[in-house]
């Protein structure tokens, strides 16, 4: 067998631990540097996080995970496979950006989120008219790079099942994963090549494979590793999983000549000792979590590690998956008390687990010790720390759950808004951000570094929402939000209000392209000192004799883009910030707020992978959004927002949540949304999004006119309302106003049609 490892991670960051590469990328796009500086910057991010790695310990490190954008888009370049209408673009630089983000005459492609994560991918397009071909200059480049460097590389693909498995046919009602067949050669081609370049192994990653499949796609599966194990000419493989168990998949696939299994046992329940092939392999055990920032309980861990030695020819250490789902390192946060700062892991404290345990494992754990004392203490001192267990508050929620009733029928509710609202036919509005100028972002900053105070933060915040609302009046918008110029972050903003979290100050993540969040730390029981919006909203509401909505954001979002607490179930973390959620909507009507928009857009990103886990997970997750919303009178209409995923298989759920009007990601997927919507008699208000956001191209009335109609074929007219599919946050002022400034003529147009 090639020679093995001991220490690796399966994947790292790369948007740089200053964010390095988002500033280059972004003045790429804006023409403040050319090319060839974007590539430097890209060039000595990955150099020196190589290096990094490298000389904390780990003997095999993944290349090829850095990437402009998306490792899905990069496996379309990889493979040939970017849709034909970006192929006018002569640049591969810009085409390649045209596909994410796309131009003024061309549309990108889709994005959902990457599993369960809160990482978007972008889906590639197949149709009967793609022929694949093999582009190998990025992995390979990345390889000799890292070569030159002295790094021990292991290059990492996306596997040929989950590219096909998570792409979207174009053009045909076929199973993407009937062309298997002809990918294969050119991943064989690819791993000569990888050969070639002195690569030993290579990391396959087929995470699609943790999901429900059938047994054809299993068979499939197994059927392309042992034609690519066959390969006489080829580095080792690792094929990799993770975000689960891979259950059938694992034997099936251990019984190819594959060499080695990198297995996610964090998320994942596989029992590596029930699968005989296995003993025969190299396993790659992912026993540090890679999601969470929990420190790791290394005794947990060596003791999982120690009951797999008999049952596997070689084992080594890991990160469950990617930690390009954490922050870089702790080093950067001076507001951690010592007690939270003990029970914390961020990426660069993950590989020092991942050595430590390698060592332990290899050589024996007197030489580290230590590190195993101290991941005692900070277990002890957690489970002691009364921050986790607030009885006054746990007794109130509980009071609260058994008391409370619901609302009133829907068609009820509607006739009783409809007369206090007033709206016209095809209310516009839009879904609560608008963007963040530098006038925002310098008062924002000036503020965290003491140069003004709270009084003249206020002032310029103030002055701010006056604009949003003066636009959206001239613009003639129906219902008006006020911009949310104070929030950093929609989660962000309430957990630095809530009891329970933490905000870091630079714990940011890759949330999809140039897109950075820094997801708060939720470590102790919730609860809402104060009101969090009311001022803001009211503000607003006092320029203009239209409805302004009030913006909040809802327990299963909150939950999903944090690092959550994992001392206790998911739903008990929900119900308390449901409480505190529900306590600012009761405040907020009793200030005269007639709409309240509720966000949800990660409750399908949240849905389990297997279908068995999620009656159990809907139940809660609906549960949570129920108490958060029926504290408030019948007259008060809630709203909510759901973005940027696959809603099919929670469209029973989103029908559940009995929100007034939900307004939902329609127009990168041609509103099929709303045929899902329809097949469960969904009978609620709807807003499908008529332009897509995250492109900087200006919608024209046409185009979001007919969007309009073709949503009437599949909703009344008394329940459907016009806005775009997300926030506004992240585009310019004025393509905000030339899109809006149509949309509210489309609508217009539409309505006297009707």
């Amino acid at each position: 067998m090639t020679t093995t490892f001991t220490a690796t991670v399966l994947g790292s960051p790369r948007i740089g631990p200053h964010r390095e590469l988002k500033r280059a990328t972004e003045s790429y796009w804006t023409g403040r540097i050319d090319a060839d500086a974007l590539q430097r910057v890209a060039r000595d991010l990955r150099r020196q996080g190589l290096a990094d790695l490298h000389s904390q310990g780990l003997d095999s490190i993944p290349v090829n995970t850095f990437s402009f954008y998306d490792q899905m888009l990069d496996t379309a370049v990889l493979l040939g496979a970017l849709p034909d209408r970006v192929a006018s673009v002569p640049d591969p630089l810009d085409r390649y950006f045209a596909a994410a983000r796309g131009t003024d005459t061309i549309a990108p492609l889709e994005m959902t989120k990457w599993f369960d994560t809160n990482y978007h991918y972008l889906v590639p397009e197949i149709s009967p008219s793609t022929t694949f071909s093999l582009d190998a200059s990025k992995v390979l480049a990345e390889l000799a790079e890292a070569h030159s460097d002295g790094i021990p590389a292991r290059p990492v693909l996306i596997g040929p099942v989950t590219f096909l498995l998570l792409s979207k046919a174009i053009g045909t009602d076929e199973p993407l994963l009937t062309r298997l067949d002809e990918l294969l050669p050119l991943y064989g081609d690819l791993l000569g090549k990888l050969a070639d370049a002195d690569a030993s192994w290579v990391q396959i990653d087929e995470p699609a494979l943790v999901c429900d499949r059938t047994d054809e796609e299993i068979e499939a599966a197994r059927t392309a590793y042992e034609h690519l194990s066959s390969l006489g000419h080829r580095p080792a493989i690792l094929l990799t999983s993770y975000f689960g168990s891979l259950g059938d998949a694992l034997p099936a696939l251990a019984s190819t000549d594959v060499e080695g299994f990198a297995i996610d046992l964090v998320a994942g329940q596989d029992s590596i000792g029930s699968v005989p092939d296995l003993a025969r392999k190299f396993v790659v055990a992912g026993v540090v979590d890679g999601r969470n920032v929990w420190r790791t309980d290394l005794d947990s861990a060596l003791s999982t590690l120690g009951s797999l030695l008999g049952s596997v020819d070689t084992l080594a250490v890991s990160s469950s998956c990617s930690l390009l789902h954490v922050p870089y390192t702790l080093a950067a946060e001076s507001g951690l008390d010592k007690a939270l700062r003990s029970w914390l892991a961020f990426g660069t404290e993950k590989v020092r687990e991942v050595v430590t345990l390698a060592t332990a494992l290899t050589q024996g754990r007197e030489s580290v010790e230590d590190d195993f004392g101290l991941a005692r203490a900070a277990a002890s001192t957690r489970g002691n720390d009364k921050r986790l267990n607030d009885a006054a508050l746990r007794g109130r929620l509980d009071a609260v759950l058994r008391s409370a009733t619901g609302r009133a029928p829907a068609a009820q509710r509607r006739k009783i808004q409809a007369e206090l609202l007033s709206l016209p036919p095809l209310p516009t509005t839009t879904i609560g951000s608008y963007p963040q100028t530098s006038k925002i972002r310098v008062a924002r900053a000036a503020l965290r570094k003491g140069e003004i105070g709270e009084t003249e933060y206020v002032a310029r915040m103030r002055a701010e929402i006056a604009d949003v609302v003066a636009l959206q009046e001239k613009l003639d918008l129906d219902v008006l939000v006020h911009g949310e110029p104070e929030r950093n972050d929609m989660v962000q903003y309430f957990a630095e209000q809530l009891e329970g979290f933490f905000a870091t100050a630079s714990g940011w993540v890759q949330s999809y392209g140039t897109r950075c969040v820094r997801p708060p730390i939720l470590y102790g029981d919730v609860s809402r000192p104060k009101p969090m919006t009311v001022d803001w909203i009211t503000y607003a509401q006092s320029l203009t004799d239209k409805p302004v909505k009030g913006m909040l954001t809802g327990p299963v979002t909150i939950l999903a883009w944090s690092f959550v607490r994992d001392d206790q179930p998911l739903s008990d973390s929900a119900n308390q910030v449901a409480l505190s959620i529900r306590d600012e909507t009761i405040d907020l009507q009793a200030a005269g707020i007639r709409i309240i928009q509720v966000d949800e857009p990660a409750l399908r990103e949240l849905l389990p992978l297997r279908a068995a886990d999620r009656p159990a997970y809907l139940d809660w997750s609906v549960g949570s959004f129920r108490l958060a919303t029926s504290g408030v009178a019948d007259s008060t209409a809630i709203h909510t927002h759901l973005c940027y995923s696959e809603f099919g298989a929670v469209i029973s759920a989103i029908a559940s949540l009995d929100a007034d009007v939900t307004s939902i990601e329609a127009a990168r997927s041609h509103m099929e949304v709303l045929d899902d919507l329809s097949a469960v008699g969904f009978d609620l208000g709807v807003g499908p999004g008529v332009y897509d956001i995250h492109s900087p191209r200006v919608p024209s009335v046409d185009e979001i006119a007919g969007s309009l109609r073709e949503a009437l074929n599949a909703v009344p007219v008394e329940r459907l309302w016009v806005n775009p599919d997300c926030g506004l946050k992240t585009r310019g002022p004025l393509e905000v106003e030339a899109s809006l400034r149509n949309l509210v003529e489309a609508a217009k147009l539409v309505r006297a049609e009707l």
